[in-house]
């Protein structure tokens, strides 16, 4: 790879097509019919896919740069070590290294570099046989800030294809790409959420916002997805359930179209190596960066100070 190139661009070159062939694993895993299901806590799953999607993501980027830090969802249970020869292992998008980058981003050392990886977000809903929830999550963060992501949807057309599959990835200053991005209807306010852990201060901010529509489906990189593809205005969650790899990569795309993701104060997350991994404020992000300040006036005061 042609090293006069800026480090950004390398990344998200080679990235893509190991989001891609990540999202080809889950798929094949799938059709074993052998998930392997591990509980890690309370209704926290991980299975097959999640350790060979995770093992084949960081184990290749790392060999391929690295200085980086990587920092993956399933580290603590699975080792790093290298888990294919493949040829497909040193595929680099040929397109993205021609493309001009942001000027803040073009002196960018392999230090300064985190990697957020979720191999399988929304694997519940993997379980259960709900597969457009499904994502592979690649999020790049600079210091402190996610700058750029890639979002892989492993069955993004299986109902009308049988070659399914799409990765959306962006850059902060340079845009999106990968797909068409939509407003949500002028007319509605449209609001989503979490699926499977709600509790009543989840619910009870959802209320204080009152939208027409609620939409509850799994996974950080889906909900995103239905902000940047005009499905839903704002993604809103009263929780600390969701952790850096969830949210690095969507926040990144989402912030590159002009959105804004915050807590529920309306912080920004941190994403250095050495943060801490849970994203203990909540989630409030907004297809609009403009309309954000709107959506955090209506929370509750005694739910944003429960999350300071």
């Amino acid at each position: 790879m042609n090293e006069s190139v800026p480090l950004i661009l390398r990344l998200i070159a080679a990235s893509l097509p190991v989001a891609d062939h990540a999202g080809k694993i889950i798929r094949d895993v799938m059709k074993t019919g052998e998930l392997n299901i591990v509980d890690k806590g309370i209704a926290d799953y991980q299975t097959q896919a999640d350790r060979s999607a995770h093992q084949y993501i960081v184990s290749t980027l790392a060999r391929r740069f690295p200085k980086i830090n990587i920092i993956g969802e399933e580290d603590d249970s699975l080792s790093n070590e290298p888990v294919s020869d493949s040829v497909d292992d040193d595929k680099t998008n040929e397109e993205i290294l021609k493309l001009s980058c942001p000027e803040y981003l073009k002196n960018v050392k392999d230090s300064q570099i985190t990697v957020w990886v979720d191999p399988l977000d929304g694997t519940s809903e993997y379980t259960q046989g709900l597969l457009e929830h499904v994502t592979v999550l690649i999020g790049i963060a600079v210091d402190d800030k996610a700058v750029a992501g890639i979002i892989n949807q492993p069955y993004y057309g299986h109902k009308e294809k049988a070659d399914c599959g799409r990765s959306i990835w962006g850059i902060i200053g340079l845009g999106a790409f990968g797909f068409q991005p939509k407003e949500p209807p002028k007319d509605r306010k449209i609001v989503t959420t979490t699926r499977s852990h709600s509790n009543k201060v989840v619910l009870s901010t959802i209320d204080s916002i009152k939208p027409d529509e609620v939409i509850k489906v799994g996974g950080s990189g889906h909900k995103v997805l239905l902000l940047i593809e005009g499905i839903a205005h704002a993604y809103v969650f009263a929780s600390a359930g969701t952790k850096r790899w969830d949210t690095c990569a969507p926040e990144a795309i989402l912030h590159a179209v002009g959105g804004k993701m915050t807590d529920m104060n309306g912080n920004f997350y941190k994403y250095n190596k050495d943060t801490e991994h849970n994203n203990k404020g909540g989630i409030l992000a907004t297809y609009k960066e403009a309309e954000h300040a709107s959506y955090l006036n209506l929370i509750p005061d005694e739910v944003k100070n429960a999350f300071k």
